[in-house]
């Protein structure tokens, strides 16, 4: 049987469903023990029970299939010395220490990648109530809860001056050594926000933003956003302006701003 990108976006997206009601369940009776990583990053039983959720669903509908996770790693075949031909790419909990404090500002992703290259991406962030997907040439959609599904287009804005950009966290830029390209990003907009994760780049998708831009991020933060973005007429790299999610930053713009906004980061 062929399976199409519809077949994996909608797979992706029941996956993301499923995974909404493990995450909610923790988040709402606040029942999870917290623990650090090496980095010093927050994990819970709930990042873990997502995942784990998810890969459940993967093994069951794509036996074959390379995955990449936050927190169990990479498992599957691994072709040669490339990517895996097909890698489902997840981040059970993009946001883990807002889910701690209770911010809404948390979400699953679930990507795959064909031959390294993000081809379907969906973000669900039940706490906010709302979704986003995209997959290549299929374009880029989002929905709240009790609403109509929407297509999605980034902003027409042409000026930097005119912009506004989300630069997230301010101490990731200085721990790489970019804290003075950051500074010069957020005074050249019109209006800089630090909105963080993965809502600010959902928002460029649907136009009520710019440009979101941060360093200290791993393909597990990306692979989810790209598809969505292009899909929506947006671009995304990092900000040298490599193609991908394999380089540790994120720049994404509505377009025509990305060789300004890189321009200003170098």
């Amino acid at each position: 049987m062929t399976i199409t990108l519809q077949d994996d976006l909608a797979l992706a997206r029941s996956l993301a469903a499923m995974a909404d009601l493990v995450s909610m369940r923790r988040y709402e009776s606040h029942d999870f023990t917290v623990t650090t990583k090496p980095d010093r990053t927050p994990v819970t039983e709930a990042d873990r029970e997502v995942e784990h959720a998810i890969r459940e669903g993967l093994a069951a509908a794509r036996p074959n299939d390379a995955i990449l996770g936050e927190e169990f790693g990479a498992t599957g075949h691994q072709e040669g010395e490339g990517r895996p031909h097909r890698q489902w790419i997840i981040d059970p909990i993009d946001g883990t220490a807002n889910f701690l404090r209770r911010v809404p500002i948390w979400g699953t992703l679930i990507a795959l990648a064909v031959d390294g290259v993000p081809v379907v991406g969906v973000v669900s962030s039940p706490a906010l109530g709302q979704r986003w997907w995209g997959a290549t040439g299929h374009g880029a959609y989002t929905q709240r809860a009790g609403k109509h599904e929407e297509r999605m287009s980034v902003s027409s804005v042409v000026s930097l001056d005119d912009a506004v950009v989300s630069y997230n966290s301010l101490p990731g830029w200085i721990e790489a050594g970019r804290g003075d390209q950051a500074i010069a990003l957020a005074t050249s907009a019109w209006r800089a926000r630090a909105i963080g994760d993965m809502w600010a780049y959902m928002l460029v998708a649907e136009g009520a933003i710019d440009v979101a831009a941060e360093c200290g991020l791993q393909p597990y933060d990306m692979a989810a956003l790209i598809p969505i973005l292009e899909e929506a007429g947006g671009r995304f790299t990092d900000i040298d302006g490599r193609e991908g999610p394999w380089h540790g930053t994120a720049c994404a713009t509505n377009g025509h701003l990305h060789d300004a906004v890189l321009s200003t980061l170098r």
